[in-house]
């Protein structure tokens, strides 16, 4: 069955990656940030469609096979993570995910006050300004990907808005665990022990609780910025100049306090209240 880490784009879906590779896959704990994808890669993907589709894969269709996929994949009857950006949505009798295919979820959100600054620099290509940014997150329609698509990683991905995205996944309470980037940051320690908590329970997963610093060591943003600057990272978009996009950007460097004009700071903080108070935002 499925594990998702499930979390709107910019929210810190990768950094989350790679703490579970830490903790389930490295033997001394270290990371190869452009590794994260052998163990923990994104669904879905071009081949879990193949043999479905038989060709391109559009929304309608993905829409139409997303369970059957899943259900094709479960049938080794082994537990996997997979990483999504769609939303928990549902298109007429069709749904993203379901309790049979899914054990649980790690859901990953963020202050959509600094995920504004994330979505302007990682979508650069097409995002120029943070206009454009806040329609990316207040869209309910929002989707990315080629809308017909051959290709293995670039397929339809349904979105939504920030808070549909947030409240879709929140209802599902099947070995639920929220995780907050903020917490991630300035407070690592409880959150990866809630994490470690939350495998015991779902795959009993055996840990000893003493190595959490050598794991948030080898995990923190800082180092896998370094990474990225040293060897790229293979999951960065590029900008309209088709150069590479920093994808650890400016993680504790983006404080919104500092770097957002005051009428987009409203204009999230009005349309998003409720959500924001949910999360302790507001």
């Amino acid at each position: 069955m499925i594990i998702w880490i499930a979390s709107y784009p910019k929210s810190g879906n990768t950094w989350v990656r790679a703490i579970l590779n830490s903790l389930l896959y490295s033997k001394d704990s270290k990371i190869n940030i452009n590794e994260l994808q052998n163990k923990i890669r994104q669904f879905p993907i071009m081949r879990d469609f193949n043999e479905i589709t038989k060709g391109s894969l559009n929304e309608e269709q993905f829409a139409k096979n997303c369970i059957y996929a899943q259900e094709k994949l479960n049938l080794d009857n082994k537990i996997k993570f997979f990483k999504t950006h769609n939303a928990l949505w549902k298109l007429g009798n069709h749904a993203f995910t379901d309790e049979t295919n899914t054990l649980g979820v790690i859901h990953v959100v963020r202050d959509p006050r600094n995920v504004i600054t994330s979505i302007l620099n990682h979508f650069n290509a097409y995002i120029s300004d943070y206009n454009e940014a806040y329609k990316f997150l207040i869209n309910p329609k929002k989707r990315f990907g080629n809308q017909i698509s051959l290709e293995e990683i670039d397929i339809p991905t349904i979105i939504s808005s920030w808070s549909n995205h947030y409240k879709s996944w929140s209802k599902f309470k099947k070995n639920y665990l929220l995780i907050k980037y903020e917490n991630l940051l300035n407070n690592p320690e409880p959150e990866y022990l809630k994490i470690i908590k939350y495998l015991k329970k779902t795959i009993n997963f055996e840990f000893e609780d003493a190595q959490i610093k050598k794991i948030i060591d080898n995990t923190k943003f800082e180092k896998l910025q370094s990474q990225e600057k040293i060897d790229g990272f293979i999951e960065a978009t590029e900008n309209r100049l088709d150069k590479k996009v920093k994808f650890f950007h400016l993680g504790p460097e983006n404080r919104w306090e500092k770097i957002l004009n005051d009428n987009i700071r409203n204009d999230i903080e009005n349309i998003f209240r409720d959500e924001m108070k949910d999360l302790g935002y507001l």
